[in-house]
This record gives C-alpha cells, structure tokens and sequence, in this order.
C-alpha cells in the first residue's frame, strides 16, 4: 500500500493534519489508530444507559484565536458553555479558581472585605495572579491569604494529579490556578467557549470524512509501518516510544475513570467538583451539565491520577519539569536527522501540556510549513 502521509493518531493534532493536508494539498492520507476509536482523549459516547459521556474527562473546548474556532467551526455547530468548577474547602464547595465570591464562602464577612481589599489594591481588578508568587509577597496579611489558598485549595490537588509538590513543577503548570480578582466564576474567560453540539466523536468524523483520507482502528503503527510506503509520516504519539527510548523513557502521569450510573437527574451543581483534601481521587465529573443532555438520570466519572506505565495505561500528561525537557531536547535532536521525512506533533509528541486549542494550533501552523514545503518542491 502506498500513501502520500502516514499520521499516527488521531487527536485533535492527527486529525487537523489530515484533514488539510487532503483537502487543501490533495494528498493521500492514512490515519494510524492503535484505539478501537477516532479522537484520542477527546473522544465523546453514549453509554448504556444512553447518556453522552467523555470517555477520557470532560472536555470544554475554550481558546482566544478565532483562526482556531473558525477552522472547527467548519465541522460543528457550537453549544454555547462557560464551564465552572467547585473546591471542596473544610466542607463547602467554593469557585476555582479562588476569587473573590471564594473569600466570602471561607472567611468570616469582615475578613473576607479586608482581603478583597488587599488584592484589589495588590493586582487590581479582573486580574490573576499566580498563587506562587502571591506567596511572595512581603504583605503579612496577603501572605496569609496566599498560605490558605495554598494549602487549602492548591497543595494537594497537585500533589495527587502529578505525584509532585507545586514547586517541583514548571511555573507553566503553578499558572494555571491562579487567583483571580473577579467575581467571575467561569473557570475560563476565553473569547470563544463551547462543546460540539453533536459531540466531539461527530466532529471528528467530519474532519476526517475526506474520500483522501482513510483511517485505520486497533492498529500499531509498527505493525503497519513495513507494510505501507509513504513519503511523509507525521507522528503524533510519545516521540520517546518512536526511537525505542534509546535516551530513556519520558515520564508522563495517567489517569483512570470511575463511571458511576445513578437514578437521579444531576449529582451536583456543576460538570466538575474538585476534592484537593479529601479522598484519593481529585475530581468527580458530570457531563450532563456540559452537553445539556435532558435526561432523568445521569453518569458520573471519578477521576483517580496514577502514575503511567507503558503497555499498561495511557500518558495523559507530559510533566512539565527542567530534566524531562532536557530528555525531551534529545530526543528533538534525533527527530532533526530525519528532516521532512517524519514530523512530530502534539502533546506527546512535542512532550508539551497542550490545551485543545493550542493542539489545533500547532497542527495548523505545521501544516503551513507543510505546504510551504510542498511549494519549494515543485519543479
């Protein structure tokens, strides 16, 4: 067999790159899936008991680039969704990231007026500010805030979702739970916010749908890869796993599902509702609240971390420290040797904490590349 692109994968990144590189090139494409389905992470069914669920946790789609939102908006309408999350704090369920209407769930109302204050004179309003750096401060009082939070809300979230204390991380990683200045509750203010009406299984199938295009399930790519020519492979899983670990293995942390069917309509309040203090899990998911699915019953998925081990669970996520990204920089430094003949892309094969957004962006600025490639080859 014989295809112009060989893509291994098919995520967010293995999907875009296929689609465009059929649509807009005219090439032959062959996506490489070792799951039983298109999607990767993202993959969306319906269960037993027919309600819609995120088969990998929930999935809000959020970005600031309307070049994004556009591309997929070629695929799916939007429901229109502003996801927001809950913290159990000494019992209460409180908005994360913490903000202002957290202060008044977890301090007496006096306190909670002096702190707010404090961080409107410190950042401002409607401005985030890492809790890291907000443990900084030379203010006692605001040092004080920053500890709670710190503590009560940060500390151990992460240590159970990375096997990691905050500090041992990327500041990339610390970022992302900010505090927020703000009553705002959105756990996200990006400009464009939603879920794929149909799911996200159905867009996928539209992107991939191109009669250039062909998609092969349950599949390894080393079990195809002397069996199919191509001119071109774009590899979008662990880019340790494609040259053997000759460097050693990249450490990733995994995740695992607990669903749990109940007779009742919703479970709680909102999609997801984090537990940083209490049990071995982090969160409990809801995707009812995502879809708007109307049914009489739902399905809840808990969520346990674990560490990942090959062959045995899948790596959800690259860990974002110093040394990894020297091992990674190797590896890089392999992939440089095989110049136009095998690109590598996505969370895994950039060992980068992708959101889906930027997964889509980085396909689309490779794919660019591509056709500039494609241009410069013309005789």
């Amino acid at each position: 067999m014989k295809v112009d692109w060989l893509i291994v994968g098919s995520g967010f990144t293995g999907a875009t790159l296929a689609e465009r590189i059929a649509s807009q090139l005219g090439k032959k494409v062959l996506v490489v899936e070792k799951r039983g389905h298109i999607g990767g992470n993202s993959y969306d069914s319906y269960d037993e008991h027919g309600v819609l669920i995120h088969n990998y946790g929930s999935h809000t789609f959020h970005t600031n680039s309307a070049m994004v939102w556009d591309y997929l908006s070629k695929f799916t309408e939007w429901r229109v969704y502003f996801h927001q999350v809950r913290t159990v704090v000494d019992g209460k369920k409180i908005p994360v990231p913490f903000n202002l209407n957290s202060l008044t769930e977890v301090f007496p109302p006096k306190l909670a007026e002096k702190m707010e204050t404090l961080l409107l004179q410190h950042f401002g309003f409607a401005k985030k500010g890492p809790i890291l750096k907000l443990r900084e401060t030379s203010d006692a009082e605001l040092r004080f805030l920053a500890d709670y939070i710190y503590d009560h809300v940060f500390y151990r979230y992460t240590v159970k979702h990375w096997g990691l204390k905050p500090e041992e991380l990327d500041p990339s990683v610390t970022s992302r739970v900010p505090v927020f200045v703000s009553r705002d509750n959105r756990y996200f203010q990006d400009k464009y916010q939603g879920l794929p009406k149909a799911g996200y299984t159905a867009m996928f199938n539209r992107m991939l749908s191109h009669p250039d295009i062909k998609v092969l399930l349950n599949t390894d790519y080393k079990e195809v890869e002397g069996e199919i020519r191509y001119d071109h492979m774009i590899f979008t899983g662990p880019i340790d796993e494609y040259f053997h670990y000759i460097y050693g293995a990249l450490p990733y942390r995994s995740l695992r599902f607990e669903f749990q069917h109940l007779h009742q309509e919703y479970y709680q309040e909102v999609g997801t509702v984090n537990y940083p203090n209490d049990y071995a899990f982090t969160r409990i998911l809801e995707q009812k609240h995502l879809t708007g699915q109307k049914l009489d019953h739902t399905t809840i998925s808990i969520v346990h971390p674990e560490k990942y081990t090959a062959g045995v669970n899948e790596p959800y996520y690259p860990i974002p420290r110093a040394d990894n990204r020297n091992l990674y920089n190797q590896y890089a430094e392999e992939a440089k040797q095989l110049g136009n003949k095998v690109f590598f892309a996505g969370r895994l094969g950039d060992y980068k904490y992708y959101n889906m957004d930027q997964a889509v962006a980085r396909a689309l600025t490779l794919f660019q590349h591509i056709a500039a490639m494609g241009e410069a080859e013309k005789p």
